[in-house]
């Protein structure tokens, strides 16, 4: 296709066809985020559904969190690095190289189940945090710059839901697959197998996504002009991200925006329930992040007319539910403790147990609820310091290694046995600490006219901005 370099708009000479507006046009970045979300459906969301179960299934929670471990350790490394990556390979080898890691993490707690040897657990959790970090670094750059700029929380929350649908159905499998297994025990063969099907699916699908050289929106302005970079080029602006004062304000929101899930799958999913109500539980804890998505995605784009305004009202809403949400925690949290969890004193809860199952699960789904909504409205952030592809790989691959380290540190402070409320504590210090920062960022870098060169590379085409 043919193209002005300067504006980023189609030649004359080009097809017409390919900018026609159509919901069906599939190089269009309503296809391709589609396209996106069905890979993750595949890939991270059942890691999510198989990881919520607490333990990757398992009763001892050793092995897990060894894995996951390794696997945000090599995450740290790669997310940072995976958007210079991206912008090199391109994003059908960069998720295919990361999809496939997943069905190994998968087949390793299939061995487990068997063997009961770590090694392999762990190794496969280093190689899916190598691939993690390719694939959600590619995730990124294509969710936030894809989008026209004015509708970015939209797509941010189609993307989401399909994401964690991925969510419900994994955690359909292990409730089906262990609906009569109300002890406390592994899960079963099948549910691993069921797993590795998916994300094989999943694997597969990552070889439909366009280059972003390709992808045109409806206005004519393509989502990047850099057909493919180079290592010298990615490398100077991946060491530049460390001293952005943007990303530095991004920090606190990165590293706290996973550090919560090895408390919440292992120290109250894993901890509370029985094996087939873990299963149950997911369902709705990933249905609730699309319902979280959804919300904070309409307030993003359609609350005011200012962008600077909508980013402002985004960040209190997610301030407000959060500490709702953790102050209701800490009140579940202070009826048990970790060693109450080891000596079995407390009674496992069955989804039939009525009103005393019903707190502790209204208590999860609100916990997946607010994990959607905090992550969308960071990614939103992120989306509305730059429009093009090439740059924003490279502030989602930050935003995911500082992310990653954050939830290695937090897999390993679980494992050493901290006790639940300081985890809980901190994880709720975390996000606090965030929400001012964000705001500082929103007033100082979050344009409302779009028509700053900020954030833009050279050759990409300003739009103006529409209400």
């Amino acid at each position: 296709m043919g193209a002005d370099q300067e504006t980023g708009k189609l030649s004359p000479e080009t097809d017409t066809e390919a900018v026609k507006p159509s919901l069906l046009r599939y190089n269009s970045p309503l296809i391709q985020v589609v396209l996106i979300g069905l890979v993750c459906f595949c890939c991270p969301g059942m890691f999510n559904a198989l990881s919520g179960m607490g333990a990757g299934g398992q009763v001892d929670p050793t092995a897990a969190n060894n894995a996951n471990t390794a696997l945000y350790t090599a995450f740290a490394v790669f997310g940072v690095l995976g958007g210079g990556i991206y912008n090199i390979l391109g994003p059908r080898l960069t998720l295919l190289s990361g999809c496939s890691t997943y069905v190994l993490y998968a087949a390793s707690f299939l061995y487990y189940n068997h063997y009961q040897r770590q090694t392999f657990a762990i190794v496969s959790g280093a190689f899916l945090g190598v691939g993690a970090g390719l694939l959600w670094t590619a995730q990124g750059a294509i969710m936030t710059s894809y989008p026209p700029h004015d509708r970015k929380g939209s797509y941010i929350a189609l993307f989401w839901s399909i994401f964690n649908l991925g969510g419900v159905i994994g955690g359909l499998i292990p409730f089906a697959m262990n609906f009569h297994r109300t002890e406390a025990r592994s899960v079963n063969d099948a549910t691993y197998i069921g797993f590795m099907v998916f994300m094989s699916i999943g694997t597969l699908l990552s070889v439909s996504i366009l280059h972003p050289s390709r992808v045109i929106r409806d206005d004519g302005s393509r989502c990047t002009n850099i057909k493919y970079s180079n290592v010298g080029t990615e490398a100077r602006a991946i060491c530049k991200l460390f001293l952005d004062w943007r990303m530095l304000l991004i920090v606190p929101a990165s590293w706290a925006s996973n550090f919560f899930y090895s408390y919440q799958f292992n120290n109250v999913n894993g901890a509370l329930f029985n094996l087939r109500t873990r299963g149950l539980n997911n369902v709705f804890y990933w249905a609730a992040q699309m319902i979280g998505s959804v919300l904070i995605g309409y307030i993003m784009d359609y609350s005011f007319k200012s962008r600077r305004a909508r980013g402002l009202l985004g960040v209190a809403v997610v301030a407000v539910a959060g500490t709702a949400i953790w102050g209701g925690g800490l009140a579940k949290q202070l009826d048990y403790d970790r060693s109450d969890v080891k000596w079995k004193r407390i009674r496992l809860l069955d989804f039939k147990n009525g009103s005393d199952f019903a707190g502790p699960f209204v208590l999860y789904f609100c916990y997946g609820l607010l994990d959607a909504m905090f992550q969308s409205m960071v990614y939103w952030v992120i989306g509305a310091l730059a429009d093009d592809t090439e740059i924003l790989s490279r502030f989602t691959g930050f935003y995911k290694g500082v992310q990653s380290a954050g939830a290695a540190v937090a897999w390993q402070i679980d494992s050493h046995n901290v006790p639940f409320v300081n985890e809980l504590a901190t994880n709720w210090g975390l996000m606090t600490i965030s929400y001012p920062l964000l705001v500082l960022l929103i007033m100082k870098a979050v344009k409302d006219d779009d028509h700053s060169d900020e954030g833009k590379s050279k050759g990409e085409a300003v739009i103006p901005e529409i209400h």
